[in-house]
């Protein structure tokens, strides 16, 4: 299993599928399955019954999971996509994600 370096309030861009080009924030991360939840991406349609919450009922849309490898992340300086790289932090010894584009390190 490899380390996904994608977490959650992240901002990335959706690289394939119908969402393609869509830029948004990472709700959730499924690290077993190697996907994610992102916010206005890979819209389904889902059917609901009338009930309590929704006294009418009928379709909503709402986000499904896309894989990693379909996604990328944000540079945070230019906004392009860019890598993700970890790094030793010399000052406390934690590791640290940085944008390989610009050099610039992801919180």
């Amino acid at each position: 299993m490899t380390k996904i370096k994608i977490k959650k309030n992240d901002i990335v861009i959706v690289t394939t599928g119908n969402s393609k080009g869509t830029k948004g924030k990472v709700i959730k991360v499924f690290p077993k399955e190697n996907r994610a939840m992102v916010e206005g991406a890979n819209l389904v349609s889902k059917h609901s019954k009338p009930n309590a919450a929704s006294p009418q009922g009928g379709i909503t849309k709402q986000e499904a999971k896309i894989h990693i490898s379909n996604l990328v992340m944000v540079d945070p300086k230019s906004g392009d996509a860019t890598k993700v790289g970890r790094k030793m932090n010399e000052k406390s010894g934690k590791i640290i994600r940085y944008s390989k584009k610009s050099g610039e390190i992801i919180k």
